[in-house]
């Protein structure tokens, strides 16, 4: 004789079926929707099912089966639709004062031996101090990450002087540079260069394959170093690029390679004051290359295209080559919305305090 008797009505049977169907629910919930379908005795129902059929076709055990009916019949039809709430109190071990104490030690040196401190030292730490009887490094980690802290990772910054004048002085100028309205007559350009040192593998790597991770040797040989961009040389075939233009101004940094004394350098006099003459240099400011456009779409490429051991000048150019082709297939821009009265507001601590 059995204890719960599942008996739905048209209206709850319809419901449910909805609910098992539409796909909008929670899994929980269309679970418990199948098994009071399957054990409903209604006078709708035209076919029953036992609750052995209802375990091996819904992958549930008898125990869930049983627990759902007797819920059903205690209490109620919509009981079984949500979600119970848990009664169980948990105790946090990470209180105001343990926070204090972490983020304090975070801030302080790191013991002898150690570079910096990790979520491990630091809970052997706080149990070291008596801060806490026992605390896990992933329960450090949550308590950071509810106060937005990640002392286990550092960020490297180009911070540029403070109260400068020159450096805002380059930085105006750039921004300035950057406003001009389009004309193919006087052109607007940047440039920059990325070193590649070119590395070369020693001993095959260990592909990958089911079970086991890739196997890379630590040993490198050393085939050079080569630049994306020549300064000097790449002058000629910009210039020539643009032969219709009257002016190129091109925005670069201050790498001693970029005076405009290297074209005399490296060619003769005639050569270099008719290539001085197309062009005008706008130079971004010490600590301030993020200026640059071209260097912004380097980092892209570096991070993106040549992140790897590239043992030859020949693959260089091929990734490069590949690369090109895409960003250009695709019309790849920088939508550049930085000017000048942002600069003036976001970067005011730069600015000397007599002109603010």
């Amino acid at each position: 004789m059995k204890k719960y008797k599942v008996k739905l009505t048209q209206e709850e049977r319809e419901e449910l079926e909805a609910i098992s169907s539409k796909g909008k629910h929670a899994a929980q919930t269309v679970l418990n929707a199948l098994i009071l379908l399957a054990c409903d005795e209604g006078q709708f129902q035209k076919q029953r099912s036992i609750n052995e059929e209802i375990s091996r076709v819904l992958n549930v055990s008898m125990k869930t089966i049983d627990r759902v009916k007797k819920r059903f019949v205690e209490e109620g039809f919509e009981a079984v639709l949500t979600r119970k709430p848990s009664t169980y109190q948990y105790q946090s071990k990470v209180d105001g004062d343990l926070e204090a104490h972490l983020i304090a030690l975070c801030c302080s040196d790191p013991p002898t031996g150690y570079k910096r401190w990790s979520l491990r030292l630091l809970a052997d730490k706080a149990v070291e101090m008596e801060y806490v009887d026992r605390i896990s490094h992933e329960t450090v980690r949550q308590g950071f990450k509810k106060n937005v802290l990640k002392p286990w990772k550092t960020e490297g910054w180009v911070i540029p002087p403070v109260q400068n004048g020159d450096f805002v002085a380059q930085m105006e100028v750039v921004l300035d540079t950057y406003k001009y309205p389009y004309d193919p007559l006087y052109r607007v350009l940047c440039m920059d260069e990325s070193p590649k040192q070119l590395i070369a593998e020693t001993r095959l790597p260990v592909l990958p394959k089911p079970g086991n991770l890739a196997r890379y040797d630590y040993e490198y040989s050393r085939k050079g170093v080569c630049n994306i961009f020549i300064a000097a040389k790449f002058l000629v075939d910009i210039e020539r690029h643009y032969r219709h233009a009257e002016k190129i101004t091109l925005v670069m940094d201050n790498l001693n390679t970029h005076k405009p004394g290297w074209l005399y350098e490296t060619f003769n006099p005639r050569k270099a004051k008719a290539l001085l003459d197309r062009f005008e240099f706008v130079y971004t400011p010490k600590h301030g290359s993020w200026l640059n456009m071209a260097e912004i779409e380097l980092r892209v490429l570096s991070n993106q295209c040549l992140n790897s051991k590239i043992k030859s000048i020949m693959e260089v150019r091929r990734q490069v080559g590949a690369r090109e082709k895409e960003r250009n297939n695709k019309e790849a821009v920088i939508n550049w919305r930085f000017t000048t009265d942002d600069a003036r507001i976001k970067l005011k601590r730069l600015y000397p305090s007599s002109c603010v």
